[in-house]
């Protein structure tokens, strides 16, 4: 199991599944037929959906002894964000091994996960073990965009996969952090919800050399400042507030809720993700104008990524038309709820004491993820989903900024501690 989540994960990382959005994409077909041809030596049926060609997702369901029992949901996404090979030091579709670590896009978002699940589903298979619950395997396109083409279709067209499904695991949690010298466990048990945005300035277009006071690049222009310079106000959430009392109890330090920094800070490379749950947030992230020097433009456009904490969803939308102004108009590009479930009850329980099992020191803790998943579109169904991606990582080791970064790499130890973990879980099911 431990050599084959390693093979998996190369294999995988070698598939290059860049999705830039709007439907450009290299496709998931190739990876998604390499996961049917595990699942089939698993014993299960794999079946291929495509939206569109090459936009491939593959679900298969391993059957539970139980009928009765709620099945459980483990999924990952198999596309993954574009790399520029000028920037990496290695090949980033390579998948070497380099000091202990596997490089390559896609080795932390999330093809790492989407192999310690192959890996164990085919060990689970070997060992003639059955679930109590139905487990259903899933892994879904689209996802680095807005699941048009993977889990968002997919729940849409085809709900009937996940009858019976009541919750779910998948990225980004159970990875560890070193919290003031303490090894911690972050499980996700919420994820802030998305609001994507186009924004268009119109005006007068004409010459450069003119007066323009109806010029749309500067009506986009102070639109785009606006909501950047914005400061939007600390807010906690039962999750949030929950993680920062039990930092307080690890570092000592006191819990002010008025200024969070310290703690922020006590939690390493996790702070990153951390900070960013605790208030809305809005980067304007593309700006797109004119066509020539001398000529002023008849309209600007923007885009501007929003997440957002649970309920908030409509406040932020007119926050960010309040900051625009009237000169600008928005359409809503992507949306997605905010989730939060409880850190308690069985599937909890099970995680624990899975990652006990082989680190039997840990503390773990919930957290809110900043970015959001295919939870959210499984939360259509009524699935309950958690973010469960287990890895030991080295303090040193900026794991948080390797998502979506430049020289992306996981540690093999971690991905074999992680398939060991995940393995306990599952056979708990």
């Amino acid at each position: 199991m431990e050599s084959n989540v390693v093979d998996f994960c190369r294999d995988l990382i070698r598939f290059d599944t860049s999705n830039w959005g709007e439907g450009k994409s290299n496709g998931e077909r190739e990876a998604a037929e390499y996961c049917a041809d595990i699942m089939r030596q698993a014993g299960l049926e794999p079946q291929l959906f495509e939206k569109a060609p090459g936009r491939t997702s593959v679900v298969a369901r391993m059957k539970g002894t139980d009928d009765a029992a709620g099945a459980l949901v483990v999924h990952g996404h198999l596309d993954v964000v574009p790399a520029q090979a000028a920037d990496w030091q290695v090949d980033p579709f390579s998948a070497e091994i380099i000091d202990g670590l596997i490089w390559g896009r896609g080795a932390v978002d999330m093809k790492d996960m989407d192999a310690m699940i192959l890996a164990s589903m085919l060990q689970m298979a070997q060992d003639g073990h059955r679930p109590r619950r139905d487990i259903i395997f899933a892994f879904f396109a689209d996802e680095e965009d807005n699941g048009a083409y993977g889990a968002r279709w997919l729940t849409d067209a085809h709900p009937e996969l996940f009858d019976g499904a009541t919750e779910a695991i998948s990225e980004v949690g159970g990875f560890s952090a070193d919290i003031a010298g303490t090894r911690a466990y972050l499980i996700q048990t919420a994820e802030k919800g998305i609001h994507w945005t186009k924004m268009t300035a119109r005006g007068t277009a004409g010459h450069g050399s003119a007066v323009h006071r109806d010029n749309p690049v500067v009506h986009l222009a102070e639109a785009v400042a606006a909501i950047g310079a914005h400061e939007w106000p600390l807010e906690y959430t039962k999750t949030t507030r929950a993680l920062f009392e039990q930092l307080s109890e690890i570092t000592g330090i006191p819990f002010d809720p008025e200024n969070p920094e310290p703690l922020i800070d006590a939690s390493g490379s996790a702070g990153k993700f951390i900070a960013a749950t605790l208030r809305n947030t809005s980067n304007p992230t593309l700006l797109e104008a004119g066509y020539k020097h001398n000529v002023v433009p008849g309209q600007a456009q923007a885009l501007v990524d929003a997440r957002t904490l649970p309920e908030q969803d409509q406040k932020v939308a007119s926050t960010l038309r309040e900051l625009a102004g009237e000169k600008v108009d928005f359409e809503l590009m992507n949306e997605g709820p905010a989730l939060e479930v409880p850190f308690s009850g069985a599937l909890v329980e099970q995680m624990v004491q899975a990652l006990r099992a082989e680190d039997p020191d840990a503390v773990v803790l919930p957290y809110m993820l900043g970015g959001g998943t295919d939870n959210k579109h499984l939360a259509k169904l009524g699935i309950t989903g958690y973010g469960f991606a287990p890895l030991r990582l080295p303090a040193e080791l900026d794991f948080t900024g390797m998502f979506h970064g430049v020289d992306e790499r996981v540690p093999v130890d971690a991905l074999k501690f992680g398939v060991r973990v995940l393995h306990r879980f599952l056979l708990e099911q």
